[in-house]
């Protein structure tokens, strides 16, 4: 039986690598669209508070429910996709983490 122990080592590292990036990459694109997301939702306070405008809050809060909602089905769609190796998995949170 030979076992080729180089290429599964280089398997692993490769999708080590991609899963540490993917990971951080997704943290830090996380961070930027939370920040956006709640400037917007200060704006809109702001404009309410000064009379501008006027916010139904429920409706409001609903839709962000729904939002978050359908971002977490498309993350459970997306790591469907990924490669579920051990390595991948490990990469990402350690790259999730470091984010």
């Amino acid at each position: 039986m030979d076992l080729n122990l180089n290429g599964i080592v280089g398997d692993v590292g490769v999708w080590g690598v991609v899963g540490f990036i993917t990971g951080y990459a997704l943290k830090k694109l996380l961070k930027l669209t939370m920040a956006l997301i709640g400037a917007y939702i200060l704006s809109l306070f702001y404009l309410q508070q000064k009379g501008v405008i006027t916010i139904n809050t429920d409706k409001l809060f609903n839709l962000a429910n729904n939002i978050t909602q359908q971002v977490m089905g498309l993350g459970q769609k997306v790591l469907g996709i990924l490669p579920g190796t051990g390595s991948f998995v490990a990469g990402f949170y350690i790259g999730f983490k470091k984010g």
